[in-house]
């Protein structure tokens, strides 16, 4: 009895937290522009519109080649922290971790207000390379995680054994490390990049309408009314980070990646 009362319980958690998505993925193929719900016929023209569109396009493809530019950076940042925090044991190191996590930890508007301050100041407000730096600054941070668990994965008798054999460092990176850390590699671009492509208030304040992303044509196009493109837009999002995430946990070690402890430890 107990048993069926904890399912039960765990059913009634699920359904609430996945009921705003029944409710958005119900509005996103009425037939007519409303946002109604129950949904109004069955259409599924309204994702044919992200496509067909050229704003909506536009949008995209502004928000994928963000999310993409900018997550690569963010790796290319923390590879070599991270391996430079794993190789470089020593107090004042750990000043380089937390100016590496601190962009995240602090609430978004703030870290947007200071990079809107510094690119003003700089003379380089509203250009779209900014955007791409700075949301690589703002979400180093899980790269940086995934990288660090990586490397603390590692034996380092295999490092010595390696550097035992005459390799220097550079080719014991590229032989031993680098394919120990590829799955934390991958998975810290994957974080980086869904996260990147639902950003908005970076995004905003670093580059304002001279780069349209989806999430700010969501909020412009609020001015001129509801459309049940908005909904599709957001199924489309979930839809990307599930499909990604469901990659990750397919073809690695997800709650390994995630920093849990297998139950012997290791």
């Amino acid at each position: 009895m107990t048993s069926i009362f904890r399912k039960f319980y765990f059913f009634l958690i699920a359904l609430f937290l996945a009921l705003p998505l029944i409710v958005v993925a119900g509005v996103s193929i009425n037939e007519k522009q409303t946002l109604a719900f129950p949904p109004q016929g069955f259409s599924t023209s309204w994702y044919g519109e992200i496509f067909l569109n050229p704003e909506w396009r536009n949008a995209l493809m502004a928000s994928v080649t963000l999310a993409v530019l900018s997550a690569a950076l963010a790796v290319a940042i923390a590879l070599p922290l991270a391996w430079f925090l794993w190789r470089r044991i020593a107090p004042w190191a750990n000043i380089f971790q937390l100016l590496g996590v601190a962009p995240f930890t602090l609430p978004p508007v703030i870290t947007a207000l200071g990079l809107l301050t510094f690119w003003a100041t700089a003379g380089f407000y509203g250009q779209p390379w900014t955007a791409v730096v700075s949301h690589a600054i703002f979400f180093v941070t899980l790269p940086l995680v995934t990288l660090s668990l990586g490397f603390t994965s590692i034996d380092r008798s295999l490092v010595e054994a390696a550097s035992t054999m005459g390799a220097d460092e550079r080719m014991v990176f590229r032989t031993v490390v680098l394919p120990l850390i590829l799955p934390y590699i991958v998975s810290g671009y994957a974080f980086a990049f869904v996260l990147s492509l639902n950003e908005y208030i970076v995004a905003y304040m670093t580059v304002g309408f001279t780069m349209e992303t989806l999430p700010i044509k969501i909020f412009n196009a609020l001015r001129y009314g509801y459309t049940p493109t908005m909904a599709s837009v957001t199924i489309l999002f979930v839809t990307t980070a599930a499909i990604i995430f469901g990659l990750v946990a397919r073809f690695g070690d997800l709650p390994k990646l995630l920093g849990a402890m297998s139950s012997d430890g290791k």
